[in-house]
């Protein structure tokens, strides 16, 4: 009952040592209580007719429950041979208490199901003893307790058996006690693994968070103060790590650039990707003023590195002088543009391949004018990919309402204005299920 209660708890891979644990001690017990007389006299008269077939029930198919047991200790062909080892023991255990049911004789096939049980705990402890075959078929922290227990309950096991065959009477609680042993050998091993588990858990939570707060100082500690503009920046991660990333480039107080990619994946292999992007735009800075050739340069500078992954980017370059933009991107979802003259969203695709496709690849640049009071939405699919109850994606046009229903309000209460309105879309409390990044750029 303990066994199985914590592995209710725990509920790690390691839990399943702990059910078939509680589940063979347990059958172990009962058939003893199924023994003892004072126990079966309190038992209500309605359940005695059926102690004899529980008890040979547990009898035969004990031998199931233990090497279930012992499953996940072991790997390799060890884990086939106890695989079938369990399916042998299902058939034999099937078989006789069928004949029991049918003849009244318990013990017909009980050899075979004997032998099973003999040969199996003879192979398990030359594994153990041999340190060439644990090190090879067993995931064991700490082979000695095991190894001891496993030998002082054959040791007891066929002292019982040689006892029996020359006639000598022994107690039966030798029998209890070499059980005893082998099951809190076993027991103290399953929650070592289980410990070990949780040290390594918690280790890579230590890691994680530490990633989580190196990849927090590669994004930008603040928004730039630029003339005529008011920025703010939305940066949602999946996980404790993610693969969306943002920069700003600063040129002077009136030109700028803008730059939203989104790593292919998630977790620590993305957020390192996204760690490279940081580290190569620096190397692009002298390129801001043209977008095609930023993400050109970043898909050379990256490419070879990416490994397989690729990176989706987009970038704009605001020139406050002129009042013209400067907007190309690498499969990217579209630029958002409100303009707040003509009351409307524009959707702005200017699309090359995304970087770590092609190491020749062409981006084209798209140049439009812009107005006072007009606005711009770089984002990532995080944000337009969610669903609701119905499987509607939140999708460029829902976007696009929250935007026009929302054109007064300030750059940072939109930032927080999206995000509401995009749980309140899902509505259900599933977990997020992509990083979610966005800027908002006001022309003042």
């Amino acid at each position: 009952m303990a066994a199985v209660s914590i592995a209710v708890m725990r509920r790690g891979t390691s839990a399943w040592i702990l059910i078939w644990l509680g589940i063979w001690s347990g059958t172990y017990g009962i058939r003893i209580l199924l023994l003892t007389p004072p126990v079966v006299m309190l038992l209500p008269n309605e359940m005695k007719p059926f102690i004899p077939y529980l008890y040979v029930s547990i009898s035969y198919f004990i031998i199931v429950f233990a090497v279930l047991a012992w499953l996940d200790l072991t790997r390799g062909y060890l884990r086939f041979y106890l695989k079938i080892i369990v399916f042998s023991g299902l058939l034999i255990g099937l078989a006789g208490v069928s004949w029991f049911i049918i003849s009244g004789q318990e013990n017909t096939l009980m050899l075979y199901n004997n032998l099973l049980a003999a040969i199996s705990i003879i192979v398990l402890l030359i594994v153990l003893i041999l340190r060439k075959l644990s090190d090879k078929f067993l995931v064991l922290p700490n082979r000695g307790v095991l190894t001891a227990g496993t030998a002082i309950f054959l040791a007891e096991a066929l002292y019982s058996n040689l006892s029996r065959f020359f006639d000598y009477q022994t107690w039966p609680i030798f029998g209890w006690l070499g059980f005893a042993v082998l099951l809190f050998s076993l027991a103290y091993v399953a929650a070592e693994i289980t410990f070990a588990s949780e040290r390594r858990l918690f280790a890579i939570e230590n890691e994680l968070e530490t990633a989580r707060q190196i990849q927090s100082s590669i994004l930008p500690a603040s928004v730039p103060e630029l003339d005529n503009l008011s920025i703010a920046a939305k940066y949602h991660p999946m996980a404790a790590v993610a693969g969306d990333f943002y920069e700003f480039i600063s040129v002077d107080s009136k030109h700028a650039g803008f730059l939203v990619t989104d790593v292919s994946g998630h977790g620590v292999p993305a957020a390192l990707i996204a760690s490279m992007i940081k580290i190569a735009m620096q190397s692009v800075v002298d390129s801001a003023h043209n977008p095609s050739e930023v993400l050109q340069r970043l898909n050379k500078i990256l490419g070879d590195q990416l490994k397989g992954q690729f990176v989706t980017a987009a970038y704009l370059y605001i020139d406050t002088v002129t009042g013209t933009a400067h907007y190309s991107a690498a499969g990217h979802p579209p630029l958002l543009y409100w303009d707040s003259t003509a009351k409307q969203t524009r959707f702005i695709e200017s699309n090359g391949l995304p970087i770590g496709v092609s190491s020749v690849i062409d981006y084209p640049t798209f140049k439009f004018a812009f107005k006072s009071c007009d606005r711009f939405l770089i984002y990532t699919d995080g944000l337009i990919e969610p669903e609701n109850s119905k499987g509607e994606a939140f999708g460029d046009q829902r976007l696009s309402e929250v935007i026009r229903s929302h054109e007064n309000s300030s750059t940072l209460e939109l930032g927080d204005i999206i995000f509401k309105e995009l749980m309140l879309w899902q509505h259900t409390p599933k977990s997020q299920q992509d990083d979610i990044t966005y800027v908002i750029i006001d022309i003042k």
